[in-house]
């Protein structure tokens, strides 16, 4: 299978400058998104070191016998490594973090991903749209032990909550996992921004345009229509025969 992908960001309509930050991959290898926070400065610092870290680790290690799970672990080990040592060297920035999704494609027919915190990983399936990742949030641990509802996590105040984020002394661990895909699939990987002013119905109306450089400035927009509270970052990547 061949790939074909793009990716976008736009600081949204409230937001002064953008946290968010995403690499596409030239050759088609990975693909990273980013949602930083702790201030202005701080979360742009953030994701832009996760970003930049696991891309250096990724192309300096793909070649070497470990596990696709392996080199995408200790890529994020690396960041999150780089983020204390830029919070020890700036003390201003102390409480930065970021989210992260990383999507690996060493094999075209066993991709992996990674991720932490809140940004998503969705897969386009003939029209039918499923989330991949589960957010690390508070109000995600409530819906699974049904405390509260969908409905109601969408407007909770404790919505924003990261129950683990990059950037911390105490992180044990990150979520990884084989996706399944075949041909005509379509991931996309986003920021809270989009996921915040769009239910999952109307992502799913944008991201079948034939073309996705149209289904992601689409999305970006219909979330700017909705408030465009937060910054706004999309990378989708079709799979083709």
């Amino acid at each position: 299978m061949k790939l074909k992908f793009t990716g976008f960001s736009d600081p949204g309509l409230i937001r002064s400058s953008n946290q968010d930050a995403y690499y596409v991959d030239p050759e088609g290898r990975f693909f990273i998104v980013a949602d930083g926070m702790g201030g202005h400065a701080g979360g742009e610092e953030a994701s832009h070191i996760a970003t930049r870290e696991i891309q250096a680790y990724l192309v300096a290690n793909w070649n070497l016998p470990e596990s696709d799970p392996e080199l995408l672990e200790k890529a994020l080990w690396q960041a999150n490594e780089a983020i204390l040592q830029d919070q020890q060297n700036h003390p201003e920035r102390a409480d930065m973090g970021t989210t992260v999704v990383v999507v690996l494609f060493r094999q075209v027919e066993a991709p992996w991903c990674a991720h932490i915190g809140d940004s998503r990983l969705y897969r386009l399936r003939r029209s039918q749209l499923e989330q991949i990742t589960e957010d690390h949030t508070w109000v995600a641990r409530a819906i699974k032990v049904g405390d509260i509802t969908p409905e109601e996590a969408r407007m909770h105040p404790f919505r924003h909550v990261l129950s683990r984020c990059l950037g911390r002394e105490d992180l044990n661990q990150f979520d990884v996992q084989l996706l399944n895909l075949s041909a005509g699939d379509r991931l996309l990987l986003c920021s809270d921004g989009l996921t915040e002013e769009l239910i999952d119905e109307k992502i799913a109306d944008y991201l079948q345009h034939p073309s996705l450089e149209k289904a992601s400035i689409s999305l970006i927009e219909a979330a700017k229509e909705q408030g465009g509270h937060d910054n706004i970052t999309v990378v989708i990547v079709e799979l083709q025969n």
